[in-house]
C-alpha cells in the first residue's frame, strides 16, 4: 500500500477524484480516503497545515493502515530564486528550519536523537518520482526541502532559510512527516510544486500547483508494478 499525505484538501482533491473503490475513516482529527488508484492500494489523508498535524497524520497512517511507504504531496515556496513557478521538487532530504537548541551547544537544526538536521529521502522513490515527472512535461527540481511552522512570504527570510539549512525550497509538512517515517523505518518522499516564488503569488497559483503535484503522484502510483516503485 502506498500512504499519500497532503496538509490541504485543494492538495489531495486530485488524487482522491481519481481512486475508486473509496472507503473514509475519521481518525485522530483527520480524514483518510482508502481505495485503489490505477489497480494500487492507497491511502490518502489530509493533515492539516504544520509540522504538528503532519506528524500526527503519519504516525496514524503507519499504525493505522501499515503503507509500504508514503509520499508527502502538495507545493511549496521558493527559496532559491532560479526555482521558477511549477517547477516540481523532489527533496533528496529534508529538515526542519526552525528546530533550535543551539542555545545548548547543538548544531542548527539538528533534532533531538538525530545525528543531523538533514533526513534523507528513499532514493528509489525519489528517483522514480523525478522520472515520472519529466513523463509527465514538467520541470523536475532535486534538492534539499526545510519545513517550519510558519508560512514564508519575505525575501529576507527566505534568504535566512537559506543560508542556514541550504534548501531550496520550503513548506510545513515534509520534514515532521520525514522524521515519522524515519523513527518508524517507513520509506518516504516529499513531491512539492511551487506554488509561491519571488515571481509568483500563492493565492493566485497555488490550485495550479497543487493539480499539478496531484498529477505527478497519480503517474507514479500507477507506475508501481512488481516491485519497480515498491
Amino acid at each position: 500500500m502506498i500512504g499519500i499525505i497532503c496538509a490541504m484538501k485543494m492538495e489531495a482533491d486530485g488524487i482522491t477524484a481519481r481512486m475508486e473503490n473509496l472507503t473514509e475513516s475519521f481518525v485522530s482529527g483527520m480524514l483518510f480516503h482508502q481505495g485503489t488508484l490505477a489497480g494500487r492500494d492507497v491511502v490518502v489523508a489530509v493533515s492539516g497545515v504544520g509540522k504538528v498535524w503532519a506528524a500526527i497524520c503519519a504516525q496514524t497512517m503507519i499504525m493505522r493502515f501499515e503503507p509500504d511507504e508514503i509520499v508527502n504531496v502538495g507545493i511549496a515556496g521558493v527559496l532559491d530564486p532560479s526555482l521558477k513557478l511549477f517547477d516540481v521538487v523532489v527533496a533528496d532530504e529534508v529538515c526542519q528550519h526552525d528546530y533550535d537548541t543551539t542555545a545548548i551547544g547543538d548544531e542548527p537544526c539538528v533534532l533531538s536523537g538525530f545525528d543531523s538536521a538533514f533526513i534523507p529521502a528513499c532514493p528509489r522513490m525519489t528517483a522514480a518520482l523525478a522520472r515520472i515527472i519529466g513523463e509527465c512535461g514538467y520541470t523536475a527540481v532535486p534538492g534539499r526541502v526545510a519545513s517550519g511552522d510558519r508560512f514564508v512570504d519575505a525575501d529576507d527570510e527566505r534568504r535566512a532559510i537559506a543560508e542556514r539549512t541550504g534548501a531550496i525550497a520550503c513548506e510545513m509538512e515534509g520534514g515532521a512527516v520525514a522524521q515519522v517515517c524515519a523513527v518508524n523505518r517507513v520509506d518516504f518522499a516529499v513531491l512539492r510544486t511551487i506554488s509561491d516564488s519571488t515571481a509568483g503569488d500563492y493565492a493566485r497559483f497555488a490550485a495550479e500547483a497543487a493539480e499539478r503535484s496531484a498529477k505527478v503522484i497519480c503517474a507514479y502510483v500507477a507506475s508501481v508494478d512488481g516491485g519497480e516503485a515498491l
